[in-house]
């Protein structure tokens, strides 16, 4: 597999007055192509400013990035815009969704900035909103739809300029278990097809949908390593004791 990802040494420091807050300590971390990867950890940990880091919404204050090879950690603020564009998809745990307008044109409005035909936009949104079960969904508004649905929405805006990478920050935050799991399902089927996924969570039974598992603490790595099911699945001994 090639490396989409690339992470050196990665730091980053904020100052608050006279104090220095140090959120990432010197990160390395390597991401395959169609990964399944979730970054976990407690508050204050540093894993939501390596998520806007690895969204190229933030700057490294040392370190080196780089994104499908390119160094985006040099990059200034238009380059940013355009790699976040091209290459990746967001979802929040707020949804983030335009409540006066339709769920087709929340989708669309990533192709509005893009500079895409209005028919194409209209083509592709109905695409997206299909492959996440909301295809007869499309005229409704934010507020009439569940919170489940309505992340799915998101989740179909987030695919709709056909990104490499999936970006999610705790995507199951307001939802209930139930809700939850449908989601997750979903995710799993976005990396089937192809696309990295990277989850961001505090909750270990989200995270254990994941292939990988990232823990951060102090704003350092402190563990990587395969999901256990995954682990077992691929240790031979394992696999012989069981048949």
């Amino acid at each position: 597999m090639e490396p989409v990802i690339e992470i050196d040494q990665l730091t980053k420091t904020y100052i608050m007055g006279q104090t220095k807050v140090h959120a990432l300590r010197g990160v390395d971390l390597l991401i395959n192509t169609n990964e399944y990867v979730a970054l976990m950890g407690p508050s204050g940990s540093g894993k939501s400013t390596l998520m806007n880091l690895l969204g190229c919404l933030d700057t490294p204050t040392l370190g080196n990035y780089k994104l499908d090879g390119k160094d985006v950690s040099v990059m200034d603020d238009t380059e940013l815009a355009n790699i976040r564009n091209e290459k990746i998809g967001f979802v929040f745990q707020t949804f983030n969704l335009l409540p006066r307008q339709s769920t087709l044109d929340n989708v669309a409005l990533p192709l509005v900035y893009a500079g895409v035909p209005r028919k194409e936009r209209e083509a592709r949104a109905h695409e997206v909103l299909a492959s996440v079960g909301l295809g007869d969904r499309t005229d409704h508004k934010p507020n009439e739809l569940s919170g489940g649905q309505r992340q799915r929405v998101a989740i179909a805006r987030a695919l709709v300029n056909r990104p490499a990478i999936i970006l999610a920050d705790e995507p199951t935050g307001n939802l209930d278990t139930k809700t939850s799991i449908e989601i997750m399902e979903i995710f799993e089927k976005i990396q089937a097809d192809g696309n990295t996924v990277i989850i961001v969570t505090h909750e270990p039974d989200i995270a254990e949908h994941a292939h990988r598992i990232v823990r951060l603490r102090d704003g350092s790595v402190e563990t990587d390593e395969l999901n256990a099911e995954i682990r077992r699945a691929s240790d031979p001994e394992h696999r012989y004791n069981q048949a």
